[in-house]
C-alpha cells in the first residue's frame, strides 16, 4: 500500500502570509510537493505557475470563478439563468490550469437562488447543471483535464448549496456519464452531511478524483480536538488503493507550520511518495 499524496490548499493554509506566492513559497519549504488554489484568478497565471516552479511545487487543483460574490453567488453550474457566465468562467479556468499545469477543476454547483424553495427548483437546477456539465467535460476533454463535483454540506457551512451530498453528486455523475467528471471528497463535509465514513468512502472511491481533509466540528487540523479518527481514515484511503491527492483544506488553529506536525508524523511513518498526476 503506498502512502498518501497531501497537497497544501493555500487558499486556506498559511493565512499569516499575504498572497498566493509567497504562500506557495512557505508550503513547498514546510516539505509539501503538491498544493491547490480555491480561486487564483487575482494573480496573473504566469506569476503563479513561476512561484510554484521555484516553489518546487506541483499545482494540482483549482476552482471555476464563483461568480458575483456581492450578489451571493458561489459558482454557477447549476444556477439558472447563469449558463454563459458559468462557460465564460469554465474558460478561464481552463486557461490558468493550462498555465499553471494544474489537471483538476473543481465545478462549483452553486446555491439555490435567494428566495427559492429548494424542493420546487431542484429538478430545474440539476437540468441546468446536467447541461454545464456536458459542456464542461467536452471542454475539459480537449485539454485532457478533470472536472471535479464536490458536495458542500448545508447543515453548516452552506444552507443554500445545491450539491450537498455524495450520494446526488453520484447520481448526477451517473446521468451525465463521462470519464472526465470525478467525486471531490471532502471529509468535511461529508461526516457533517451523512457520516458512515467507513461506507462511504468504501462505496464511492472508484469515482473519487481528489479528496480533502480537516476536522469536525472547528475544521482545523487533522489532529486538533474533534469527531474524525484520521489516523483510522487515511488508513481507511490507503486499504482501499487511494491514488489521487489529499487536500489539506482546513483553518489552522494557531501557526500553520506548528500545526503540521501531524503531516511530519504521517512523513516519518509512512514516507513521502513521489508526486505524480
Amino acid at each position: 500500500m503506498a502512502p498518501l499524496r497531501f497537497s497544501a490548499n493555500v487558499s486556506w493554509l498559511f493565512p499569516e502570509l499575504p498572497g498566493l506566492p509567497a504562500r506557495l513559497r512557505a508550503a513547498g519549504s514546510s516539505g509539501f510537493e503538491a498544493a491547490e488554489v480555491a480561486w487564483p484568478y487575482s494573480e496573473a497565471p504566469e506569476a503563479l505557475a513561476r512561484a510554484a516552479r521555484e516553489a518546487g511545487l506541483r499545482l494540482v487543483l483549482i476552482n471555476t470563478p464563483p461568480g458575483d460574490r456581492e450578489r451571493g453567488e458561489m459558482g454557477l453550474g447549476a444556477v439558472p439563468g447563469r449558463q454563459a457566465a458559468f462557460r465564460e468562467g469554465l474558460e478561464q479556468a481552463v486557461l490558468y490550469a493550462r498555465a499553471l499545469g494544474c489537471p483538476r477543476i473543481h465545478l462549483m454547483a452553486g446555491r439555490v437562488p435567494q428566495g427559492a424553495d429548494r424542493g420546487a427548483v431542484k429538478s430545474e437546477m440539476e437540468t441546468v447543471f446536467l447541461e454545464n456539465l456536458r459542456h464542461a467535460a467536452g471542454v475539459l476533454a480537449q485539454e485532457s483535464l478533470v472536472g471535479l463535483l464536490e458536495p458542500i454540506n448545508t447543515r453548516v457551512t452552506d444552507p443554500q448549496y445545491f450539491l450537498d451530498t455524495p450520494q446526488q453528486a453520484a447520481a448526477i455523475l451517473r446521468k451525465v456519464g463521462r470519464p472526465n467528471l470525478q467525486l471531490q471528497m471532502d471529509l468535511f463535509h461529508w461526516q457533517i452531511m451523512d457520516g458512515n465514513l467507513t461506507g462511504n468512502v468504501r462505496e464511492f472511491l472508484p469515482l473519487v478524483g481528489h479528496v480533502q481533509v480537516a476536522q469536525v466540528p472547528g475544521r482545523g487540523e487533522p489532529d486538533s480536538p474533534g469527531e474524525l479518527n484520521f489516523p483510522y481514515l487515511f488508513q481507511l484511503l490507503e486499504d482501499e488503493g487511494y491514488k489521487g491527492f489529499v487536500g489539506c483544506e482546513y483553518q489552522p488553529q494557531g501557526d500553520t507550520v506548528e500545526g503540521l506536525k501531524w503531516l511530519r508524523s504521517y512523513w516519518d511513518r509512512r514516507g513521502r511518495p513521489r508526486v505524480g498526476q
